[in-house]
Formats: structure tokens, sequence, C-alpha cells
């Protein structure tokens, strides 16, 4: 059985037609070298896409092989690459013998390049009748004056040696003395990469050498220094103090790659806690030292993976992670201070927290891009340090809450969703924070911020003073009472003010402008100018709670009124003075009513909605009936409401909680995972493959599991038991990698040539490598493997086809595989975020897929778990909010692609009665359309599978009775 490499898989373009075989004959033989240029191309993609062209071997050889054209020439290799040299018998053409002859006169070619050229090119052959008559031309090449043939010649001396080896016996000793005395450095470089490859022990004998001059080589040289350190501290381990040592020193190295390689390699080598310290160090410099945003991004990514395997040892670089805040993009901003997080300590968050402050005031200063952006980030990262370690949470309070006024909407309502946290975990904090929020009330201008801010106010004024100052700021903020009285008193005075200009108005004006009439003369141009009175007020000069209503929003109104309810029942339940508590029960009616006044009158835009109507009306008849009923409102305003925001705020720590320690969870083994000694290792004759990366590659079970049954499911048979070519795949999924280990069978009693695979793809999937082409004799198999790309979480569907010729001279046939269909869920992974980024990304996705709910399922619970199994998605809402037994259920879901996409679901399920089946729908959005599709048809294919009839099976007790 022969084969043929493969190289490149070139799609042709759309405007490029392919000629007749006696177009290209006629353009071989009698064109010009840009025809020849042209039409030898299009013979190139056409042998490259399956397509024969052996009758233009022999005019090629005549009629191109000779030319001088460089352009043409460079070409020509092309074409000695991918012509078929093989007859049907598997043997090299008598006809490729004449290629050799043109290949060694390039070879000897007084211009340089040409030479370089043609060495390169021999990397790429591995037929043996071709090279054997180039061998002593290509050793005389490494003592060429110019350095660009000296170095190809070294490629082509490692291709051959690698290959057949029994050609050059000597190379390792040749390449050995031509290292030594090379003064090139890619010269040295090549050399140094075909020692590693091919003898190891020359390379490492010959840098023990040179271990002390390593650090004043080139960068590339060095590089391939690193490389062969990486693999023979495998196979040397009593050297690995030195090659510790040159690593050490490469860490100082003025060139980012050989720095990273550094940093890379130093902790495969090594666990000791200075080591690790100073490979994260370098990572950081570099992401200072770089201006590429994807650089920054790859190299924090390998910091983060360092930091997840080394915990603690690189807390004391946090304030040095923290430079590479400057300049840099806010996706690195964002990706940096997720570290940042992870590497504060009890030690360092005084100095952490220092610095963010710094970059926060920087914001309020600085107009840049995306400033806001980066703002409501610093809030976001400050708010979960202080939560963290409650020492700083009343310095980072104070700063929130002094410049609340400078905050967007967003960033304001996460300070005051920080301030109302920390109100509620730090009890001795409370009376200070009260003090600083009422002091900086008045400067609150959003109305989520305002929101939160009076429920705090409402919450916690817990003594006599605080509420009186509590109702102080209040009834400043809402203005003059009545509500209306203000409003209805300046519309009255403006139109009283302005009558004699409405009459005025109402007049025709002559306007300045002139007009030509059509017999010459010019004309006065009239106009009627109407003006009425606005009815809608100033609102820049108004009190804040006064403009948010006079915007409708009424939402600001509803927990106004709860606010004031809780302040008037507290003050009654401390024994407030009688007259003064009929005295807030009475201002808080006032405004209640003057809220809903607002949002009936013709001074909004917008009326007030019935919830807010009804929520409002509510608190109104509870101050109304509050000594009839003063124990059940206390107990619900009081009680229930302060417990259950307890409630929320501990749902919320075990959910971040779950967040990060689900990354750990992936990453530990199970307890019966076999545990791998290298010392006990089967020994190999050259280095070991991996190169033991710190990087953790999580692998798919589908490689990796331990149960044979597992694998087995993975295994897709593509085509039919009766077809004389029998094909099955073996899926192995890696990350962004898929690998098809095809199986082929020829059942035939006669050889099949040109046995060729062919794939298409359908979805974000790309075929990276083609199958090479072979012949099968009788009764015999193959394996081949196809490496297939994967850029997005989409489900993907491969399609392909197995084509051969035989068993007779002009017999073709193809056979149509079976389609493997690539599962999301291998992709999809369950992830945890806040109600805030959850709904800003729903707003902001575009892409919705709406399905209905379709299933004979009966109980809600049992179907949402169903649900989060089958689509991998982790359940937002908390528990608290799925119990208890109601005919309704709605829940957000939330999961994350291993390419960063997020995925976004929000199910609403309903039951009519216990008989009935579960009925309602689900929204997914994505940013992507295939996701929300591919989701969406995972749901589908759950709901058909959960509505499907079981069959039960019979037992063999059953089957003998039957």
């Amino acid at each position: 059985m022969t084969q043929e490499n493969c190289y490149s898989l070139v799609e042709p373009r759309g405007d490029l037609e392919f000629s007749n075989m006696q177009t290209l004959k006629r353009d071989l033989e009698r064109g010009t070298d840009e025809i020849k240029y042209d039409a030898l191309k299009k013979i190139i993609m056409g042998s490259l896409n399956g397509q024969k062209f052996d009758a233009l071997f022999m005019l090629i050889i005549r009629f191109v092989m000779p030319t001088k054209n460089k352009k043409l020439k460079k070409l020509l290799l092309f074409y000695w690459e991918v012509c078929p040299k093989y007859d049907e018998n598997g043997k090299l053409k008598q006809e490729a013998i004449l290629i050799c002859n043109a290949l060694l006169n390039d070879i000897n070619h007084p211009n340089e390049y040409i030479r370089g050229a043609t060495l390169r090119f021999l990397c790429h052959i591995k037929d043996q009748e071709l090279l054997e008559p180039l061998l002593g031309p290509v050793r005389e090449c490494l003592e060429h004056r110019h350095a660009y043939v000296r170095r190809n010649a070294v490629l082509a001396i490692h291709s051959i040696y690698k290959n057949h080896s029994h050609l050059i016996p000597d190379s390792p000793d040749l390449i050995l003395s031509f290292l030594v005395a090379e003064p090139d450095v890619m010269c040295k470089r090549n050399a140094l990469v075909m020692l590693t490859d091919t003898s190891p022990n020359t390379a490492i004998n010959w840098l023990m050498d040179s271990i002390y001059l390593v650090e004043g080589f080139e960068s590339s040289l060095k590089l391939a220094v690193i490389d062969l350190i990486r693999k023979a501290v495998k196979t040397n381990p009593k050297d690995k103090p030195k090659f510790i040592r040159v690593v050490f020193e490469l860490l100082s190295s003025e060139s980012s790659s050989v720095k990273f390689e550094a940093a890379d390699t130093l902790v495969t080598l090594t666990n000791n806690a200075a080591a690790i310290k100073a490979a994260g160090m370098s990572l950081i410099q570099l992401i200072s030292k770089e201006s590429d945003n994807n650089i920054k991004l790859i190299v924090l990514e390998k910091l983060d993976i360092l930091r997840r395997k080394y915990e603690g040892l690189l807390d004391d670089l946090v304030m040095d992670l923290l430079q590479a805040l400057v300049n840099s993009d806010l996706e690195v901003k964002r990706k940096c201070l997720s570290i940042v997080m992870e590497l504060t300590i009890q030690r360092n968050v005084d100095e952490v927290i220092g610095s963010l402050k710094a970059e926060l005031k920087k914001t309020f200063d600085t107009d840049f891009e995306k400033a806001a952006d980066y703002r409501v980030l610093l809030v976001q990262t400050i708010h979960s340090c202080a939560v963290s370690f409650p020492e700083v949470a009343s310095g980072v309070v104070k700063l929130f809450l002094s410049s609340i006024s400078e905050f967007s909407k967003s960033s304001a309502a996460d300070a005051i969703s920080f301030v109302r946290e920390v109100v509620e975990k730090f009890p001795l904090l409370r009376f200070e924070i009260m003090k600083e929020l009422l002091d900086t009330f008045p400067e609150i201008k959003s109305s989520d911020a305002m929101q939160q801010a009076l429920w705090i106010l409402g919450e916690y004024s817990t003594d006599i003073q605080t509420i009186r100052l509590t109702f102080e700021r209040i009834f400043d903020a809402v203005g003059e009472l009545p509500i209306l009285a203000q409003e209805e008193r300046e519309a009255a005075e403006s139109l009283s003010g302005n009558t004699e200009e409405e009459n005025v108005s109402n007049v025709t004006h002559a306007s300045s402008a002139r007009r030509i009439l059509p017999d010459g003369t010019y004309a006065t141009e009239s106009s009627l100018i109407s003006s009425k009175p606005s009815a809608k007020p100033n609102l820049s000069n108004k009190p804040p709670i006064r403009a948010l209503l006079f915007e409708g929003q009424y939402y600001v109104g509803t927990v106004l009124s709860n606010t004031l309810v809780k302040l008037v029942l507290r003050f009654k339940q401390l024994n407030g003075p009688e007259a003064e508590l009929n005295e807030l029960n009475a201002k808080a009616l006032l405004i209640m009513i003057g809220v809903i006044r607002v949002g009936q009158s013709s001074f909004v835009s917008i009326s007030i909605d019935e919830d807010s109507y009804d929520r409002i009306l509510a608190c109104i008849r509870a101050l109304e009936y509050r000594d009839e009923d003063i124990s059940d409102l206390s107990e619900v305003f009081l009680d229930e409401s302060h417990s259950a925001f307890s409630r929320l705020v501990n749902q919320r720590r075990e959910i971040e909680a779950k967040s990060k320690n689900y990354s750990k969870k992936e990453s530990i083994g199970s307890f019966d995972s076999p545990i791998e000694f290298r010392l006990l290792a089967q020994k190999h004759d050259g280095f070991a493959d991996d190169d033991g990366d710190f990087t953790n590659n999580n692998t798919s079970d589908v490689s990796t599991g331990g149960n044979i049954v597992t694998k087995l499911d993975n295994i897709v048979q593509m085509t039919g038991f009766s077809d004389p070519v029998y094909a099955e795949a073996y899926l192995i999924m890696h990350q962004y990698d898929i690998t098809l280990d095809i199986l082929v069978v020829n059942q035939t009693s006669h050889t099949l040539r040109d046995v060729s695979i062919d794939f298409s793809m359908l979805g974000d999937l790309k075929l990276v490598e083609k199958p090479r082409p072979y012949n099968m004799s009788p009764r015999s198999f193959s394996s081949i493997k196809a490496a297939i790309k994967v850029s997005s979480a989409e489900t993907g569907v491969i399609f392909g086809s197995l084509s051969y010729e035989g068993p007779g001279v002009s017999e073709s046939h193809n056979i149509i595989f079976n389609d493997i269909n690539i599962d999301i869920m291998e992709y999809i992974r369950p992830s945890y975020c806040d109600d805030t980024k959850f709904f800003s990304m729903w707003s902001e996705f575009e892409w919705e897929n709406k399905i209905n709910v379709t299933t004979k399922i009966t109980d809600l619970r049992v179907y949402l778990d169903k649900l989060l199994e089958s689509t991998n998605m982790a359940c937002l809402t908390p528990e608290s909010a799925l119990m208890g037994d109601c005919g309704f259920l709605s829940a957000n879901l939330y999961a994350k692609s291993i390419f960063g996409e997020d995925a976004l679901m929000n199910i609403s399920l309903e039951k009519v009665d216990d008989e009935s089946t579960v009925t309602g729908h689900i929204r997914i959005r994505s940013k992507s359309q295939g996701i929300a599709l591919s989701l969406g048809d995972k749901i589908t294919a759950f709901q058909t599978a959960a509505s499907a009839p079981k069959v039960e099976q019979l037992t063999s007790e059953e089957v003998a009775v039957n």
C-alpha cells in the first residue's frame, strides 16, 4: 500500500474556470511565460481538488521545466510537490526521474535564492529514488558562502534524515560540526532544532558545553534552547538544576517571545515558590510591555492558569498586575481585575483598594473611550472586594457616597446596592453609613439609586433621631406640599402673565423674507403663529424625588410610600411623641396622595400604572388603619421585609460561592483516578511528545473517559456493512479541535486505487487537513485521521463521501457517508452572574429563539430539572423562589461556552390543574444566531424524548412464559 501526502486544501475561486485538456496543452507548448504560469496554476489547483492531469506531465517537463523565469520556476516547485509520481502499481514513474535533473541544476544554480528555494522544496519530498542523486550537492551546500543557502540545506538534511536515515547516516555528526563552526544565528537555530529532533543526546552534549553562553544568544536560538531544555529534562533529570538556572536567566531577556516561553517552561521544571513568582512576574511584565490587546489576553489567561495551580504564591504580585490597567482595552481590564480579585488577601487588601480608588477617580477627571463602562467595572470590583474584607468596607462606602453625583445611572445603582449589602452584613457600620447616606441623599438623581436609598433609609432608621433626620431629607427631596399645588400655581402665573403675548401671537406677522411675484415686483410673506403655554413643568431646578415623579418614575413613588409607612410604624413602635407622630403620619399621607394625583394630572406625559397605584393605595390604607392593625402591619412592613432581604443576601452569597468553586470542581479528579509517575513511565528512544505544559487542557469525556462503554458510544458508523468499503469514525473532542479517527475496511477481494475521503462542513467548522489518498490491498484495513477546527459553540454537521477506483481500469465508485452531528453540549458550561448583568445582556443581545413547551410532564419542578440537565445551564433564580406549590414557575438560566459566548434563557411555565401537563414557553437569547438555534434544537429534542412512550422490556422469565 502506497500513500501520497496532501499538504494543503485549496478551494478554487469562483471566477476561475478550468480549461479543457487541449487548451492546457496548447498553453504549455506555445504560450508565453505568463500563459504557462496561468495554465500551471490551474493544473495545480485541479490536482489538489482531485482532477487527473497525467497526460500533461511530460509536457510540463519538456516546455516548462527549462524556463528561466523565476516566478514560473517557483510555481513549478509547487507542481512537483502535488503531481502524482506513482503508477497504478505503486511504483515511481520513469518520467519522474527527469525531475532529478531539474532539481540538480537548481541546487547548483549560481543564484543563491534559487538554491535556497530548491533546498526548502526538498523538505517536502519523501521519495527515496528522487533524493538519492541529490545527496552530494545538498551536503556541499552546507559550505556555501550565503547563509540563506546554508540554513535551507540544514532543513533539507533534517527532512531527509528523518524519513530515510540510512541515506545520510552521519547527519548528526555532520550537523554538530556545522553548529559549532557556524556564525549565522538562523543556521545555528535550524541545526539545533534538527539535533533536538533526531539526536537528542548530541543536542544535550552541545548545550552542556555552551550552557554559560546561552544568555548571549539571539532570541531565535534561545527559543530553540528552551525547547531543547523542556524535552531534555525528562531524559536527563540529573542536569535539571543547570537547566533551571538557564531558564531562570532567560526570564530577563528583552525578547517577549523568549520571556514568555521561559516562564512557561520554568513552571514545568520546578515547583519552587521563588521560581513560580519569577515566572508570574515575567508574565506581568509582558502584559505591561506589549501593546497588542490579543497578546495581553493570552498572557493573562496563562497567568490565571498559573494562579489556579499555585494558589497563594502570586498574591504578592497583585500590585504589579494593577499597573497593567494603564493603556489597556476594556476586555483586558476586565480580565485583569478578575485575576486581581482572586489575588487579593487580608495582607494586601488596603493597597488594592487604594489603587482601585485612584483608578476610579481618574475616570472622573479624564474623559476617554468607554470611561463609563470602565467606571462600572471598577465599582463592581471594589464592591466585591469590600464585601469580602469588612475592614475596608467603611472607606469604600464613603468613597461611593461622596462620588454618587458623578456616577452614571448604572454605576450609581451598583454603588447604592453595595451600600445596602454592607449595611446588612456589618451591623457595627450601620450608624456611620446611615449618617453618610443622609448627608449625600440630596445628590442622588438616578431612579434606581433613589429606590435603593429610600429602602435603606426606611429599613435601617431604627432610632427616633435618625427617623426625624430621614423624614427631613425626604421632605426636602419631595419639595413643597401638596405636590401639585406649586405646579398649578406656577402654571396659572404663567398663563396670566402671558395673556397679552398670546393675543399678539394670534395676529399675522410679516416676515422679513422677501418673495418675487410673477410680474417681477416684491411681496412680503405672512404666517399665523399661535403659541400655547406648555403644561409640562421645568424639572431642572426641582428636588430629586419630585423631578423623578414628574418624569414618570412611579416605582420611586411606591418605594417612597413603603418607606414612609415603615418610618411611621417604627416611630410609633419606639413610643415617639403622639403629636409628632400624627404630624408625620399626615405629611406621609399627603405625599402618597400627591404621588397619585401627579400620575393622574396633565403635567405628566405618562399616567401612573395600575401596579404602582394599587401599591400606593395599600400604603395609604395601612397608615389610615395603623392603630387598629399595628401588630400585623409591623410584622409585614418591618419584620418580613428585613428577613426577605437577609435571605436574598445569603442566596447571592451561595451563588457566588458556586461560581467560584465551579472551575475548581472541574480540575479536581476522582479519588480513584490513576496517578502518572514519570519515573515509572515507559522509556522512549527520543523525547516524549507532550511538553508538560502547566495549561490544564480539559479534554472531553469522549477521549478521556475510563468507561469503555462511553467511548464506544462515540463511534459513528459512516457506511453500511454491505458496502464494498466499510468505514466508521471515532470522535475525539478536545476544546477547539475535533479529531476523526476513521477506520476504513476493504471488504472486497480486489485492490482499490486512489481511495480518498472528502468532507464538507455545516456550521463554524473548518477542515484543517484533507485526508490523503492511498491504495488498499484486498481484505485490508487502514486508519485515517482528519483534524477539524471549531470556532463557535454552534451545532455543526459533517458531511462526507468515500471515492475509489477499481477493480477495473476505468471503474470509479463513490459512497456517501452518514452525517456526523457535533453536539453543542460539548462546549456549553453552566455559569453564574448577577441579575444586573443578566438583564443587561438580555436587553443587549439581538438574537432570540422562542419555543413553546409541549410535553407530557405534569410537574413544573421536574420539567425545570430535566431542562437544566439537557441544556447544561445553571439556574440563576434562587431556590426559595422556586419552592412552594403554585401553578406558575418562572426562572432565568445562564451558561457560557468555552469560546466565551453567553447563552441566556428565560422559562415561563404554567399548570392549569393537577391533572394537566406543563405548558408555557421558553425564550433563548444570545449574541450569535447559531447558539440560540442550537439550544432550541436541543430543547425540542428533549421535549420529544420526554413525550415519547416508554417501551418496557420483558424479563427472561416473562419471555419464557409467553
